[in-house]
């Protein structure tokens, strides 16, 4: 038995930055029953508070919740009635500056400026800098077909990695990448959890569909997390019925 179960969040939980659909907020509020739950993904407070804190029923113990937006540089608990930050380590405007010239450079440079987008393509998330190809407002059946083998966002990746040494560099959703502190990825937001939460790492499980080399889940099997690598939404509805059933 676990008692913590930690979760990626959009191609896990949810459809990219779409809110958790109703089988699966009930499946959660199912899941606070037995354990506790974290939520770790690149995404900023509003967007966990659209597509997850307020998608769920009420009868879900939310006080065993564990949200950590921007992966995991910002935890958020509930208590005296709301949702409040334990903590959040942001980037400095210098840093900040620094990151945004480097998108710039190694879009031209890599080559991979597609045909159309959908609102801005870099977000200031405080604590994490993010690029989305397609622009932040693209739809699902856009950024699903742009770059499902992650081939193109390697190709990013690998030169950001050269001109932003130390820092984490890491792809997640659909179609972006993610650019953190130094170490800081999801293994280092789940570290984070242990100490908040007082729940040791064997004592946790981690769910996600970017479970792979270079995936921006794949920290937590580095790890040593027990971890179960999902397709898409309708799989992680099946784990978590059997997490239940088995914990119950």
């Amino acid at each position: 038995m676990k008692e913590l179960i930690a979760f990626d969040l959009d191609g896990t939980l949810a459809e990219s930055k779409q809110p958790l659909g109703e089988a699966m907020g009930e499946a959660m509020a199912d899941l606070l029953e037995v354990a506790h739950v974290a939520v770790i993904s690149g995404g900023d407070w509003p967007q966990f508070d659209k597509q997850v804190a307020s998608r769920l029923p009420a009868r879900a113990d939310v006080t065993r919740l564990w949200l950590m937006p921007t992966t995991g540089t910002k935890l958020f608990t509930w208590r005296d009635g709301g949702w409040h930050p334990v903590y959040a380590e942001l980037f400095d405007a210098g840093q900040k500056g620094a990151i945004l010239e480097a998108f710039d450079a190694s879009l031209e440079a890599t080559g991979f400026v597609p045909e159309q987008t959908w609102g801005e393509r870099i977000e200031d998330r405080g604590s994490q800098i993010t690029f989305s190809a397609l622009g932040q407002q693209a739809p699902i059946h856009a950024k699903e077909g742009w770059d499902p083998d992650f081939a193109k966002r390697k190709v990013i990746q690998a030169d950001l990695r050269q001109r932003l040494p130390g820092l984490s560099i890491n792809m997640g959703g659909a179609t972006s990448i993610d650019v953190t502190r130094e170490g800081v990825d999801k293994a280092y937001g789940l570290k984070k959890l242990r100490d908040a939460s007082g729940i040791a790492l064997d004592a946790m499980m981690f769910i996600g569909d970017a479970i792979f080399p270079g995936g921006n889940d794949y920290p937590a099997k580095e790890l040593g997390l027990d971890t179960v690598r999902v397709r898409d939404p309708e799989e992680t509805l099946a784990v978590i019925a059997a997490i239940v059933a088995c914990q119950k």
